[in-house]
């Protein structure tokens, strides 16, 4: 494993900071060393990058003071301070001064680092409108008549065209505009992030009036979601004049759309805010969305004229340092419980639309499908029932049958059968224990033979005899079958191929992951849509232990002999995992990494025998032991059967496995680079 598998460092990931100073109007000495402060403490951090406010050594509302050669000296005596303290920190500091440039002056952002400064940027638009005169004091980047600035006895790089990466940190190539310039039609930062900028940073003071502090959340959220990239925002603080404004020093951090972090606005002290960003997504965001190519191509003449200055950080690898962004236990459900219901109603709507569709353009008005009393069968069950009241049909159009065998349940059948009563289907059970002993006896199993052999075979007659009954039925009565394995069972090769419940004219719960279908039977039960009594039977449902239930129990179990999660491991984990290695296709060692980030902890006992309850905590032993099963089944064994999967609606962006849509694998290639990678991750 490079490096320490417990460092954020190790898998891609860099803190960044945003900090808001307490300033004093034309103090760039007290500004400095305020600056100073809060950059040690972010380097101390583990962060390598640290943005300030726009003119913050100054103070953005000097207005005509910048005019005055005295702030202007000590404006570079105070980038001065910041250079040489920056010789002893891990971080890039990005500070806002004015600066004299032949015989103009720009508004700008000096990148130091190293004790050096790297590069100046200066504001490309400035806003002349409002309350703001800036081309009172300022010219725009563009009026410059040179690419390099002597400053502090060097030749800098200078423009709006630079770009800046760490070298021994290559994902992190970063961009810098200042206030205004992302608040224009096409924003500097959109040409920057297709010439590789994974980073966009804006220096900004932005006063504060009503509503413009949610107007800069829309305006930065939906900048780094089509940029695909990471957006660090800066504002002025507490200390500016308010003469005529005031300042709310509100800071944020986005990464693609999502919000890592937000200070506290109107804040008295100094703060910073931090983000720990993921460099390797936003990278696969770009590769796998092929039309941030076509845009690179297409603005071919505005991306060339990017200048990329690289240089090294000493990026703190040693020693653990773990993610601080939270990383959602279950990525495919919101934790949020009213994003939660959101996501719950268009799941069950995309799911409800599309199967009304296929019945309108089939000309067929039944459905038959089986009920067994577990999660998938009632959700599909649920979906069915609203489809049915949306075509304006009864409900009693879906046949539904349970199909008790050799190890059916008590508890099991009689949910299915009060389930189905709740929901008002037709109603109908069929044993299937003769013709599957008729089966046994033709293959001359021995189980035909009074033995008690319950092998694969025995398990899949079983399965197979549901399925052919209810293909059948669906061609006896006009109907389709609908199927209700679900995204998790499909990934984890968990379903009988072909003439079993691999099998359907259409499955509705086709990419939705088992994790979700227990919060979508627990939405409609909580809706009370189904009516009290309908409610009770799916908490009942909720409560059961996953099982196939097709291997009978010894004579008082209480528990099936069978537990799903005790083969293939919790569902919560391998849900988990399924998601980062399906939409980012991470690599198992990162997937570990963020699964114990969300659910781990270094002395967590081993997984327990009662599966069905979340343990709330796991060890990395058992982390890497589910991941193990996780990558050996899905890339190994599995894949031949989603090769040809019935159809089946996508209802969400964490991917699904249609031949047809997100999953193209050949059937028969080898896990070995997964398993090599599993098995570096320390235990």
């Amino acid at each position: 494993m490079k490096n320490n598998f417990f460092n954020l460092y190790s898998h891609d990931f860099a803190r960044v900071a945003v900090a808001t100073p307490r300033c004093k109007v034309a103090d760039p000495g007290f500004n400095a060393a305020e600056t100073i402060r809060l950059a040690q403490e972010a380097a101390g951090r583990g962060a390598v990058l640290v943005a300030f406010p726009e003119l913050g050594l100054p103070a953005y509302t000097c207005d005509d003071l910048f005019q005055q050669r005295a702030l202007l000296d000590a404006c570079e005596d105070a980038l001065q301070q910041v250079v040489a303290a920056s010789a002893k920190l891990s971080a890039a500091i990005i500070v806002g001064l004015p600066l004299r440039v032949g015989h103009q002056l720009f508004n700008c952002a000096a990148v130091v680092a190293g004790g050096r400064v790297l590069g100046v940027v200066p504001k490309s638009y400035l806003p002349n409108y409002g309350e703001f005169y800036e081309a009172r004091q300022f010219s725009a980047a563009d009026c410059a008549s040179t690419t390099t600035v002597e400053l502090l006895g060097e030749s800098i790089p200078f423009g709006a065209g630079l770009l800046f990466e760490v070298a021994n940190l290559p994902l992190l190539r970063f961009h810098i505009e200042i206030c205004e310039d992302v608040w224009v039609p096409v924003p500097p930062s959109s040409f920057a992030a297709l010439a590789g900028a994974t980073v966009l940073v804006n220096l900004s003071a932005s006063n504060v009036v009503v509503g413009k502090s949610g107007y800069r959340h829309q305006l930065v959220g939906q900048q780094s979601a089509r940029c695909l990239a990471a957006y660090l925002y800066t504002s002025a603080g507490l200390g500016e004049s308010s003469t005529d404004m005031a300042w709310d020093g509100q800071a944020l951090i986005y990464e693609k759309g999502d919000l890592l972090g937000e200070s506290e606005r109107f804040n008295d002290q100094s703060h910073i805010v931090y983000g720990d960003v993921d460099l390797e997504r936003l990278s696969r965001e770009r590769f796998h969305t092929t039309t941030f190519g076509q845009s690179v191509r297409r603005h071919a003449g505005e991306v060339s004229k990017f200048r990329v200055i690289r240089f090294e950080l000493e990026v703190p690898r040693e020693g653990d340092l773990p993610l601080e962004r939270t990383v959602e236990r279950f990525p495919y459900v919101p934790a949020d419980p009213a994003r939660r219901d959101e996501r719950c109603t268009e799941v069950y709507n995309i799911q409800v639309q599309a199967l009304v569709q296929r019945l309108s353009s089939s000309g067929i008005s039944k459905v038959v499908i089986g009920v067994s009393g577990g999660l998938d069968s009632t959700h599909a069950l649920l979906v069915c029932a609203k489809a049915m009241d949306r075509l304006n049909l009864p409900r009693s159009n879906i046949l539904a049958y349970t199909m008790p065998g050799f190890a059916t349940s008590e508890r099991t059948l009689k949910q299915a059968r009060n389930l189905m009563a709740a929901v008002g289907c037709a109603a109908k059970e069929i044993d299937i224990r003769p013709s599957c002993i008729q089966m046994l006896k033709d293959l001359g199993h021995p189980y035909a033979e009074g033995k008690e052999e319950y092998d694969v075979t025995f398990e899949n007659v079983q399965a197979g005899e549901r399925t052919s009954h209810l293909f059948r039925l669906a061609n006896f009565n006009n109907a389709i079958v609908i199927g209700t394995g679900d995204l998790s069972e499909l990934a984890l090769g968990w379903c009988t191929y072909g003439v079993g419940d691999h099998m359907s004219h259409y499955n509705v719960n086709a990419s939705v992951p088992k994790t979700l279908i227990t919060h979508l039977v627990r939405w409609v039960a909580d809706s009370g849509a189904i009516g009290a009594g309908g409610s009770d039977v799916l908490i009942n449902i909720l409560d059961t232990e996953i099982s196939p239930e097709l291997v009978p129990g010894k004579a008082g179990d209480t528990k099936p002999a069978q537990s799903t999660e005790r083969v293939i491991g919790p569902y919560e984990m391998q849900d988990f995992n399924l998601y980062y290695i399906l939409r980012y296709g991470f690599a198992p060692s990162k997937v570990a990494f963020l699964s114990y980030s969300a659910w781990g902890k270094r002395d967590a006992g081993v997984w327990p025998d009662a599966p069905h309850a979340s343990r709330n905590e796991y060890g990395l032993p058992d982390i890497k032991r589910f991941l193990g099963i996780f990558l050996y089944r899905f890339f190994k064994t599995s894949q031949f059967k989603r090769s040809c999967v019935p159809n089946g609606p996508k209802v969400g962006n964490g991917g699904s496995l249609s031949p047809r849509g997100d999953w193209r694998a050949p059937s028969d290639s080898e896990a070995t680079v997964w398993m090599n990678d599993l098995a570096n991750i320390p235990d």
